[in-house]
């Protein structure tokens, strides 16, 4: 299998030991991004809304390094820390995605990295 790693310079780097994104034939894996702001490294304010609009600053920057923007996405998987902030994501989401929307998944968990209060990974296709 053919694996390349994308990585950038325009989004925080990796917090552990995985790549920020994998392509693969035509398929970009991204791993899940977190609200973290680029020139401090640490998570932005402004509570779930603003950590999503960094959230898809950071995708942009990845998927613009393997050579693709948010229309390529075709899967998006949001982890939320509370389902109640469900329809704000969606707001901040429905600017970024037109018709047809990715496929997607929305799930409550108990706790993500840094403590944060979503996190938001993508597959697209070139």
């Amino acid at each position: 299998m053919d694996k390349q790693v994308i990585e950038t310079t325009n989004a925080p780097a990796a917090v552990g030991p995985y790549s920020m994104a994998i392509k693969t034939g035509n398929f970009i894996f991204l791993s899940g991004q977190v609200g973290l702001d680029l020139e401090t490294m640490k998570l932005v304010d402004g509570g779930v809304e603003a950590q999503a609009k960094q959230i898809f600053k950071n995708i942009k920057a990845v998927l613009a390094e393997a050579g693709a923007t948010l229309q390529n996405v075709v899967k998006a998987t949001v982890f939320l820390k509370d389902m109640a902030d469900f329809k704000r994501v969606n707001e901040v989401y429905a600017q970024h995605f037109e018709p047809p929307f990715p496929a997607r998944s929305a799930v409550a968990v108990r706790e993500l990295p840094l403590s944060v209060d979503i996190e938001i990974e993508v597959i697209a296709v070139l």
